[in-house]
């Protein structure tokens, strides 16, 4: 699995559960403790705002604080279908993996942001079905991916303060279990 059919997957990931939000849950909790459902969505839709810029070169400064503090208004889901779909637009444009990207600690590869983007369209998918009650929608393909081409990287995360420490599985587990329990989640 490449990287954009990656993306596309965990993209689907965080909109199907997104999608599953009724009115009545926008303030439920999440495993992130101190964001609610409204909170992680507005958090991943920021993220896919900055995406057009950072792909286009733009750097941090340049786009400011443009998207700080709530963005989603009173129409979450339609702020993130359009933030999504925009952002989804710049990652599949002619050469955008082969571009270099200004992020909070330096430039990096467009790719090695892809896949960071990734990551966290997959965890917070995650994050928000079992705000929902809902099973991990983290398909076993994307997860072994993720593991695959992200590991290093998780572990050099570690202690940064991105992710709680890893909880430990059985050898047995699941690809989706294994990556959430690696990202500090507790596989249900």
């Amino acid at each position: 699995m490449d990287l954009l059919a990656a993306h596309g997957s965990a993209l689907d990931v965080f909109d199907a559960a997104v999608h599953a939000a009724g009115s009545g849950d926008w303030a439920r909790a999440t495993p992130c403790t101190d964001w609610s459902v409204r909170d992680l969505v507005n958090h991943l839709a920021v993220e896919q705002l900055w995406v057009p810029h950072l792909l286009a070169g733009a750097t941090l400064d340049e786009v400011g604080t443009r998207y700080d503090g709530d963005v989603l208004g009173d129409d979450p889901l339609s702020v993130w279908e359009k933030a999504s779909a925009a952002a989804r637009e710049a990652w599949l444009s002619p050469g955008a993996l082969r571009r270099t990207v200004h992020v909070s600690f330096g430039l990096v590869p467009a790719e090695e942001y892809g896949w960071q983007m990734t990551l966290d369209l997959a965890v917070h998918g995650w994050d928000l079905a079992a705000a929902l009650g809902r099973p991990n929608p983290v398909p076993g393909p994307l997860a072994g991916r993720l593991l695959d081409v992200l590991r290093p990287m998780i572990d050099d995360w570690q202690g940064l303060g991105l992710f709680d420490p890893p909880v430990a599985v059985g050898r047995t587990a699941a690809a989706p279990d294994r990556l959430v329990a690696l990202l500090g989640r507790r596989p249900r």
